[in-house]
């Protein structure tokens, strides 16, 4: 354990630098932006540094040079001029209603007039935020930089209720609007959230906004890069492998396995989480910390109710460029959020048919969300608080073959009835949830194309081969045949574990596993 000092939930720039935090220096992106006076929106996943990237914005316009000695930007700004600065901060609080949203706008208000002055007799915040902003031009002789932390939270908020959430969106429309047309008063502008919320005038009417999100030149503005990480964090990296006794190389690519990957254009170098980083340095722990600080469940119950087909979820669901980074109420489906919201990233993209194509970033995206998939497929959710994939795998790492069935059979009996009894997919889709959380803890291969066996479990002392059949059109004989008809065993012939065949018959009246046989 180093005693170093490690930024987990410092947002605020000057707090960081003052008091001796460890820093990834990300002030050469703020030196680009200012550059051109332009309105700027990036989308960043949740806890990835958007507000500390904002702060870092927030101390430059100030002109607090001094934060920035040892920096990227000492070297590059030459002319330090101190801006009137209005930041407007939504990551505060809960905004589920549309009097919380007011209030909260209020509070941000009434702030900014202690400083400018009131001058407009109204409670309308659009007339009091024009009102400000010319004021404080006129006072301070500068254009003002106006800089929005998470502009989108009441919208997010209120997913799952889209009469709300349409009242928020017409609440902000009028409020964001207030910076279309005040050139004349505008230094800059820089929002940040997870999603563009289409009907928000933000986007609509200002036709200079320029979104950076898929910008190749700011893909490392938030989150860790590999290099990075290296230099800035190496006496950590280190002390992490001696708790946990590996070797470097070992928990490097611990480390790459588990946070690693997220991708925000279309070639760019992969981005570690830096929540979940800095949460593993300063524990000297690997768990799954980003993922546990928030469930996206309106996401989970819209991937279940539409019954997407989630074994694409590793690296083949495509999204049309057009709607990978904007999100319209009632029209658009979770898969473009989902990517915003950071439960996918991009995996590749294929310019001929402006196609992008997304799978999990990583180990912690990819089992926090299958974990919270698999309990919609059950009717006792209650249950599910107690289920862990590692007691299946337990089972399997005793030979204990029967006991893993029983226990399988028991789970699948949780399913409800109208489920189960519908199609072979719904099965399949259980079954594929099922191992692959299994993975997390042993070496789990689940099918994926025609010709392997539906699934592969390898223990330290045994390689488990399972087929699974629906009773309607074929048995767990038949199931066992195939294994052996088409040499599924033949790949681990020479690997020296004992080999076992599980051929596995499910009813099709919703009965769950009727029949299993071991060979």
């Amino acid at each position: 354990m180093t005693d170093r000092k490690l930024p987990i939930g410092i947002q605020d720039f000057e707090k960081l630098r003052t008091e001796g935090f460890l820093y990834v220096d990300k002030t050469a992106y703020v030196h680009q932006l200012a550059r051109q006076p332009l309105p700027y929106f990036l989308g960043r996943p949740r806890r990835f540094g958007k507000s500390l990237f904002l702060s870092t914005l927030k101390a430059y316009f100030q002109g607090k040079k001094e934060l920035f000695d040892g920096l990227a930007l000492a070297e590059l700004e030459k002319n330090w001029i101190e801006y009137p600065v209005f930041y407007i901060d939504f990551s505060i609080g809960s905004l589920g209603s549309l009097p919380a949203l007011g209030h909260r706008l209020s509070v941000i208000l009434d702030a900014f007039e202690k400083v400018w002055g009131k001058t407009v007799d109204s409670n309308d915040p659009a007339s009091r935020l024009e009102a400000l902003i010319k004021r404080a031009h006129e006072q301070s002789g500068q254009k003002v930089v106006v800089l929005v932390d998470e502009y989108d939270k009441p919208m997010l908020g209120t997913m799952d209720d889209l009469d709300v959430n349409d009242a928020m969106r017409n609440a902000l429309k009028g409020f964001y609007g207030v910076l279309k047309g005040m050139d004349a008063h505008l230094r800059f502008v820089f929002l940040t959230g997870v999603t563009k919320f289409s009907k928000i005038s933000i986007f609509s009417d200002l036709n200079q906004l320029r979104d950076i999100s898929l910008d190749r030149k700011y893909a490392g503005v938030c989150g860790i890069s590999k290099s990075a990480m290296r230099e800035t964090f190496m006496p950590e990296i280190d002390a992490l492998a001696g708790q946990c006794g590996m070797s470097r190389q070992e928990t490097l690519a611990e480390l790459k396995k588990r946070y690693d990957g997220y991708h925000f254009s279309k070639q760019s170098e992969g981005m570690y989480n830096p929540y979940s980083l800095l949460n593993t340095f300063a524990k000297q722990d690997f768990a799954y910390y980003w993922y546990q600080t928030g469930t996206p469940t309106f996401l989970v119950k819209a991937v279940r109710n539409l019954q997407l087909d989630i074994r694409g979820f590793e690296n083949d669901v495509a999204v049309n460029a057009r709607n990978i980074d904007t999100y319209r109420v009632g029209e658009t489906g979770p898969i473009p959020i989902l990517y915003q919201s950071g439960y996918l990233t991009i995996k590749s993209y294929e310019a001929d048919i402006d196609t992008y194509f997304l799978g999990f970033p990583n180990e912690e995206v990819k089992y926090g969300f299958l974990s919270d998939l698999l309990p919609s497929y059950t009717n006792k959710p209650e249950m599910m608080e107690e289920f862990s994939a590692g007691l299946f795998v337990r089972d399997l790492k005793r030979g204990n073959t029967d006991d893993f069935m029983i226990r399988l059979r028991a789970f699948f009996a949780t399913i409800p009835y109208d489920l189960s009894a519908k199609t072979e997919r719904d099965y399949q889709t259980i079954f594929y949830l099922l191992f692959t959380l299994m993975g997390q803890y042993t070496q789990t291969e689940v099918k994926s194309i025609n010709g392997r066996a539906d699934a592969v479990v390898k223990t330290p002392d045994f390689i488990y081969v399972f087929e699974f059949k629906l009773d309607k059109n074929d048995s767990a004989e038949a199931a066992l045949a195939q294994i052996g008809d088409k040499g599924y065993l033949i790949p681990f012939t020479a690997d020296g574990r004992k080999l076992m065949k599980i051929g596995v018959e499910f009813s099709h009246d919703g009965r769950g596993i009727s029949r299993w046989l071991v060979a």
